[in-house]
C-alpha cells in the first residue's frame, strides 16, 4: 500500500519522536506523584517544572498563571466559569456576552451552560465576521461598553484567518470586559507574548502541536479573576485538582523544547511555500477550484477549497482512497452532512460552504510529504474529469440480518479468503475511489461494483446455481454493511462484509 499523506494537521498531529521518548521515559522511570516528597515525586516535579517554566518563557506569560490541564476544551470551560463567576460577584445590571461567529464550537456551548447554570440570564451575542473571516470591529466597538465577556480567537481552525488582535484591543478600550483568546491553533506557529496584551485567558491544547491527546495549558492574567472548574487534592497550586498527566506534560515539554530551539518546526516562509505548491497542484488538478481560506491574512498551515460539481464527500473519499488525509471543517463536527457554519459566517453562499474540504499542514510537515500529495491530488483530478458519477440503481432493501452475522474482521478475512478460495471480493467505493486506490494484496482480485449501481447486479448473484460467498468492503465498512444487509435481505445468506472497512487494511502491510 502507499504510504500515508496525513494533511489534517489542525485536526490533530502525530506526536514527535522525542515526546513519545519523554513520554515513555516518564511512564518507565519517572513516575512518580508530583506532589510525593520522596525522591521519586521530586523527579518528577521536576519535569512538571521544567515544562511549565519552558511554556511560561516561550508564551511570555510574566506574571501571569500558567497551569496544565486535559486540553483547550477544559481551558475554555474554566475560562468562561472565571469570567462569569467574576461578573455575578459584581452583579451588574444586563450585560452582553460576545464570540466570534466563527468560533470552536466549544466557545458557545460553554458560554451558553455557565451562563444557565450560574443563572445569570446575560444576552449571548455573536460577533459578526467580514468576507476573511475577521471580526466586525466597528460592531465590537459599538457594543464593547456593554460587554462583560468578550470571546475570540487567534487563528481560525477551519480557514486559518489570523485575527487582527491589535484590532481587536483598540476596540475594546475602556470596555469593562474579559477577554478569552482561544490560542490553539496559534501554538507554534504565530508570536505570543501574552503578558505584553490585554489578553485575560488563553487555552492551548498539546495535540495540535505533536504532543499526545488529554494535555493542555491555560494562561490566566496575573490580577484576572480566577475559579478552579475542578478543586480537590490542591494541585496546580490549587488552581486545577487532580494528579497530574506527567507521560503527556513530559512529552508538551519536549515539544516545546523542540520549539525554543528552533528544532523540528518549520518557518512561516518556508510553510507558505508548502502550502503554495499544494495551491499550484490543486489549480492544476481542478481548474475551477476556489480558495475560501484568505492566504494572505491566514496561517499558511491552513488552506480550505471548494471544488464546484463536487461534493465535500466525493473529494474526501476520492483523497482518502489516494491515501490522502483531509478533512470537511472542525474535526469535532465533520460526521455532520451541514454547511460548514464558519464558511456561513463569512458570507458564502450554501453550496461553497456546504462543499469545502480543509486540507492544514503540521508545523513539522516535510517536503517529500507535500511533494507526494501533489503528484497524488492531480492524479485524483485526473481521474474525477474523466470519469462520471456512480449512477443510481433500484432503491436497496432493508437491513434484514444482525451485523455480526455478516461482519468480517481483517484477520477473520484472511482466514476466510484462505478457507474460500471461491470467494468472490467486491469493492462498492465509487469507481474513482477504486481507481486512484491501491489495494493491499488480499483484496487485489476484488472487482468494483459502486453501491449505487449494485442492485443491477443482484439479478445475476442470486440467479447463480452455486452462491459463492461474497465479501463486500469499503472505506470505513458503512456502504459494505448495507451492500451485504441488501443481498441477504434478497435471500443471499453467503453476503458478507469487511468491518471497520479499508481504514484496517494497514495491518496487512
Amino acid at each position: 500500500m502507499k504510504t500515508e499523506l496525513y494533511l489534517d494537521s489542525n485536526a490533530t498531529t502525530g506526536i514527535l519522536p522525542s515526546a513519545l521518548d519523554a513520554a515513555t521515559r516518564t511512564l518507565a522511570e519517572s513516575y512518580g506523584n508530583p506532589s510525593s516528597t520522596h525522591s521519586a515525586g521530586l523527579r518528577a516535579k521536576a519535569i512538571l517544572d521544567g515544562t511549565r517554566t519552558r511554556a511560561c518563557r516561550l508564551l511570555g506569560v510574566g506574571d501571569g498563571r500558567l497551569m496544565f490541564n486535559s486540553g483547550a476544551t477544559e481551558g475554555i470551560q474554566t475560562a468562561v466559569l472565571s469570567a462569569l463567576c467574576a461578573v455575578r460577584e459584581r452583579r451588574p445590571q444586563g450585560g452582553l456576552i460576545l464570540y466570534g461567529a466563527t468560533e470552536h464550537k466549544a466557545v458557545p456551548e460553554s458560554l451558553a451552560h455557565w451562563n444557565r447554570v450560574l443563572g445569570l440570564g446575560l444576552e449571548i451575542r455573536k460577533l459578526p465576521v467580514d468576507g476573511n473571516g475577521r471580526h466586525d470591529l466597528d460592531v465590537l466597538r459599538a457594543l464593547a461598553p456593554q460587554a462583560v465577556l468578550v470571546c475570540t480567537m487567534a487563528a481560525n481552525n477551519e480557514t486559518g484567518t489570523i485575527s487582527d488582535l491589535d484590532g481587536i484591543t483598540a476596540a475594546l478600550a475602556g470596555s469593562p470586559a474579559l477577554w478569552l483568546v482561544d490560542c490553539v491553533q496559534a501554538l507554534g506557529k504565530l508570536p505570543l507574548r501574552l503578558a505584553d496584551t490585554r489578553i485575560d485567558y488563553a487555552p492551548f491544547s498539546g495535540h495540535k502541536l505533536y504532543a499526545p491527546k488529554g494535555v493542555g495549558m491555560l494562561y490566566v492574567r496575573a490580577g484576572a479573576p480566577y475559579t478552579p472548574l475542578m478543586t480537590g487534592g490542591g494541585q496546580e497550586s490549587g488552581l486545577r485538582a487532580g494528579t497530574e498527566n506527567m507521560p503527556g506534560i513530559a512529552a508538551l515539554g519536549a515539544v516545546l523544547a523542540e520549539l525554543e530551539a528552533g528544532t523540528s518546526f518549520r518557518c512561516r516562509a518556508e510553510l507558505e511555500g508548502l502550502r503554495q505548491r499544494l495551491v499550484a497542484s490543486l489549480r492544476r488538478a481542478f481548474p475551477d477550484v476556489v480558495i475560501n481560506t484568505p492566504l494572505d491574512m491566514s496561517l499558511p498551515t491552513t488552506l480550505n477549497i471548494t471544488v464546484p460539481g463536487l461534493t465535500s464527500s466525493q473529494l474526501l473519499d476520492t483523497f482518502d482512497a489516494a491515501d490522502i488525509r483531509v478533512s470537511a471543517g472542525s474535526a469535532c463536527s465533520a460526521a455532520k452532512a451541514l454547511p460548514t457554519y464558519v464558511l456561513e459566517a463569512m458570507g458564502f453562499p450554501d453550496w461553497r460552504s456546504s462543499n469545502a474540504v480543509r486540507i492544514s499542514l503540521g508545523a513539522a510537515t516535510d517536503d517529500a510529504t507535500v511533494d507526494a500529495a501533489c503528484r497524488r491530488i492531480e492524479e485524483c483530478g485526473e481521474v474525477l474529469r474523466h470519469r462520471g458519477p456512480a449512477g443510481t440503481g433500484a432503491p436497496l432493501p432493508a437491513l434484514a440480518a444482525p451485523a455480526a452475522e455478516m461482519e468480517l474482521d481483517a484477520d477473520d478475512l484472511l482466514a476466510f479468503l484462505a478457507a474460500q478460495p471461491a470467494a468472490i471480493l467486491v469493492d462498492v467505493r465509487d469507481d474513482v475511489e477504486h481507481v486512484v486506490s491501491r489495494l493491499p494484496a488480499p483484496l487485489k482480485k476484488a472487482v468494483n461494483v459502486p453501491l449505487a449501481r449494485l442492485t443491477a447486479d443482484v439479478p445475476d448473484w442470486l440467479a447463480a446455481e452455486n452462491r459463492p460467498p461474497i465479501v463486500f468492503f469499503c472505506r470505513s465498512g458503512n456502504r459494505s454493511a448495507r451492500a451485504a444487509s441488501a443481498l441477504r435481505a434478497l435471500g443471499y445468506d453467503n453476503a458478507f462484509h469487511l468491518g471497520g472497512g479499508l481504514a484496517l487494511a494497514p495491518a496487512w502491510t
